[in-house]
């Protein structure tokens, strides 16, 4: 998930939360606040009846309206001990019930001992707690909103410059002929991420191109030593004058240093790879180099009696022929050296990918170790243990996922052709 959204997702359910805890202590600061008005109301009544009966020595002349009713009972066994107190009455006026906020108190009279109740309706107070909630509410919302595109606005305007530097930093290649080159930011963080980066690209390209010089160099320099030892060294096998163990030592000489050769060869081709050294527009037919390939290697595959089945599709793509040759030549060569006598390779291909499958002389491989440079099985010691590794390159710079399975005793590579 990107940072951007987890922040405003985060934000927005603070706000939320925020806002509706707000809400809630603001709705009963509320209520508490208009029902403190109520009970004034009821103690100013209680306060003029008071004061009416202590100056005129009787009681006053009661006019009830449909939101204030007073009751006054002689009967001293009713009275309530609660002043205060909200319970649901009828409302004659009204006709319906509802609920009041009641006061109670004792008032003596001539000798006698009189109950009052003030009732007062909380419907006015309810309709404009009601009122002033849905206001309230509705302020809430509309904040939220505005909170919500403003920040959005806003985030996206400070993350830009960050955004800028990560397609950068995707678009760069180590292979490009200059470092990453990160403008300056207004913004503190951006600004020192960017010179960082630049810092950092800045020391890896200047190693980059001293590790490629050298591997150049090196290479070159290997060339003309190997091949003048071989040269040397047919040339003495070719003399006369050498008993058997000593053609036997220097084939043996020979054979190591065309391993060598093999060796130094595939080294500077992963090298290249790496590198990006090859232009990759040409358009190759996949299917005619496959049967240009096992035709090539038909007498091998016959001398191990070899069982090859393929069902090939005519598959055009925009590569390199030389890498693509390649590709397959070593996928082929690695089935026809790993598959047992008597066994059988398998070839499909259409325009979505390509299957070679062979008969396994042993058990399954480690599928995530067998592209990688010098792995070799315990029961195998040809090759140098760079073929497998070359063709995960080839098909990196081609962008063609490849994977290793083993099934039903056979060693599957598969790679999915994608434009």
């Amino acid at each position: 998930m990107k940072s951007f959204a987890t922040y405003q997702r985060l934000n927005t359910y603070i706000a939320i939360l925020i806002f509706l805890l707000g809400s809630i202590a603001f709705y009963g600061m509320l209520q508490y606040v208009l029902l403190r008005q109520l009970d004034d109301s009821l103690k100013a009544e209680k306060q003029e009846i008071s004061d009416y009966v202590q100056k005129y020595h009787q009681l006053p002349v009661i006019q009830n309206t449909k939101h204030q009713w007073v009751t006054i009972d002689s009967n001293a066994h009713t009275f309530d001990n609660k002043k205060f107190r909200t319970i649901k009455l009828y409302n004659n006026i009204e006709q319906e019930m509802q609920e009041v906020r009641q006061l109670n108190f004792a008032l003596s009279l001539n000798n006698r001992e009189y109950f009052v109740q003030v009732n007062k309706s909380q419907a006015e107070t309810e309709d404009l707690l009601q009122l002033i909630a849905v206001l309230a509410f509705s302020m809430i919302a509309l904040l939220l909103v505005l909170n919500y595109f403003v920040n959005r606005k806003l985030v996206n305007k400070l993350f830009k410059p960050f955004q800028k530097t990560i397609s950068a930093i995707q678009a760069y290649k180590i292979g490009q002929k200059k470092p990453l080159h990160l403008p300056a930011s207004p913004l503190a963080e951006i600004h020192l991420l960017n010179t960082s980066l630049n810092q950092m690209s800045e020391r890896i390209y200047v190693e980059y191109r001293s590790l490629k010089s050298f591997t150049e160099n090196a290479a070159h320099e290997m060339q003309t030593p190997l091949a003048v030892i071989r040269s040397l060294i047919e040339s003495i096998i070719q003399q006369n004058n050498l008993n058997e163990q000593g053609l036997n030592q220097l084939a043996t000489i020979d054979d190591n240093i065309q391993k060598l050769i093999k060796l130094h060869q595939s080294l500077l081709l992963l090298a290249k790879i790496e590198n990006n050294q090859f232009l990759l527009n040409e358009t190759v037919a996949i299917n005619e180099i496959i049967m240009a390939k096992c035709e090539e290697k038909r007498t091998f595959i016959e001398t191990k009696n070899l069982q090859l089945k393929w069902e090939l599709n005519e598959v055009h793509v925009l590569f390199h022929r030389q890498l693509t040759d390649m590709l397959i030549n070593n996928l082929i060569n690695n089935a026809i050296r790993y598959t047992p006598i008597n066994g059988q390779i398998t070839i499909q291909l259409n325009k979505n990918e390509l299957i070679i499958c062979n008969t396994a002389s042993a058990g399954s491989l480690d599928a995530e170790q067998v592209f990688k440079r010098f792995y070799k099985p315990q029961q195998q010691n040809e090759g140098t243990g760079l073929g497998l590794a070359i063709v995960h390159e080839i098909c990196r710079l081609a962008n063609w996922p490849i994977q290793y399975c083993f099934q039903e005793n056979k060693h599957c590579f598969i790679i999915q052709l994608k434009k």
